[in-house]
């Protein structure tokens, strides 16, 4: 249906509600909230990503440490692997050089003592450890009895202990007896050397003086 305004005045417009003033305000601030958030976050984030790339940052340069470190471990323990093989050979050399002093020490404490005991005569010495074995021949009882005598005033040797003394025939006609001696070399026996070195001095000193007056 067709209506016609036969009055000729203009139809009324429908009037417009206003908006409420709280609600216009709510959404301000419900805008303004979400743009600060907005921000918020964009701030937030940017710092944990930086945090996160300096920490990244941080984590490779201790990998590379850590690479480093390992290369200087590994030639230390090489260096320490080679400085107990040197360690072991200079203990084998210090060793064997003790041994050999130790024996010529011996030898020798053994040679004067012979020298001052008359008619007799060495066959065998044996060292094991701390202890030797000494077997030889003598014209008389007496001469093994002086020998132990001398090696008590050496104080080289101590525990001094006959095994065995008896006559033999070695030579037809001649009289001998063989003997067989074991004998501790004392811890004072540095000193003792020392003391008789010292006589050994003293002794010939005077005797220097002596073809100097003449």
């Amino acid at each position: 249906m067709i209506r016609i305004n036969l009055l000729g005045q203009s139809r009324p417009k429908a009037a417009k509600k206003a908006v409420p003033l709280e609600a216009t305000v709510q959404i301000v601030f419900l805008l303004v909230a979400i743009g600060v958030a907005v921000v918020v976050l964009g701030i937030t984030y940017y710092q944990q990503k930086s945090e996160l790339d300096k920490t990244n940052a941080k984590i490779v340069e201790l990998r590379n440490e850590k690479t480093a470190l390992t290369q200087v471990k590994q030639e230390v323990d090489q260096f320490e692997s080679q400085k107990a093989v040197l360690q072991q050979r200079i203990d084998v050399i210090e060793t064997l050089q003790r041994n050999r002093t130790g024996a010529q020490e011996l030898l020798q404490q053994v040679a004067n003592t012979v020298v001052r005991v008359d008619q007799l005569w060495l066959t065998g010495l044996t060292q094991t450890g701390n202890t030797i074995s000494i077997d030889g021949e003598a014209g008389s009882i007496n001469a093994v009895a002086n020998f132990l005598t001398q090696l008590k005033r050496s104080g080289y040797f101590d525990q001094i202990e006959i095994k065995e003394a008896k006559e033999n025939d070695v030579s037809k006609g001649v009289e001998t007896f063989g003997f067989s001696i074991t004998a501790s070399i004392s811890q004072q026996a540095p000193a003792a050397q020392a003391q008789a070195r010292t006589a050994g001095a003293a002794n010939s000193t005077p005797q220097a003086a002596a073809k100097g007056r003449s």
